[in-house]
């Protein structure tokens, strides 16, 4: 693959990412979510993977430690997000969502399905295999 040709698919590849978080991103403020994106992100995680680390959230997410900071302090003064104190390490906090913030996880999920799916509209389900197989190797060639 040429220079030329790399630099078009990756412009696409981060035209497209930009463009599906923007449009989530209005969604959710058309639809007075009460949260971002990112916001939405921590949560979620927060309700599969019950009290996590920042590191691991962190991890989860893909945000730099101070990034996941701030989201996480703004979720706690919503009183959607809890930090406890670490049983084996005092410097360090577990993450989990208070009940106000499961309750706002199951009353988003099925709308933000419905966001999500736009973007898959028109899209057969061979296509979304091919594009899931792609990404995944894009990935695990920058995987470490």
């Amino acid at each position: 693959m040429t220079y030329e040709q790399f630099s078009r698919y990756s412009f696409l590849l981060d035209r497209t990412a930009k463009k599906v978080k923007q449009y989530a991103q209005q969604k959710f403020k058309l639809n007075e979510f009460d949260i971002t994106v990112d916001q939405w992100l921590v949560m979620k995680n927060l309700d599969e993977n019950e009290r996590l680390s920042q590191t691991e959230l962190a991890h989860l997410v893909f945000k730099d430690q101070p990034t996941l900071t701030r989201i996480v302090d703004i979720l706690c003064k919503k009183g959607y997000v809890d930090r406890i104190p670490h049983p084996q390490d005092r410097r360090s906090y577990r993450l989990l969502l208070t009940s106000s913030g499961k309750e706002k996880v199951g009353e988003l999920k099925p709308q933000i399905a419905q966001i999500r799916q736009k973007a898959w509209e028109n899209l057969t389900e061979r296509d979304f295999e091919e594009f899931k197989r792609i990404l995944n190797t894009i990935y695990g060639n920058l995987a470490e």
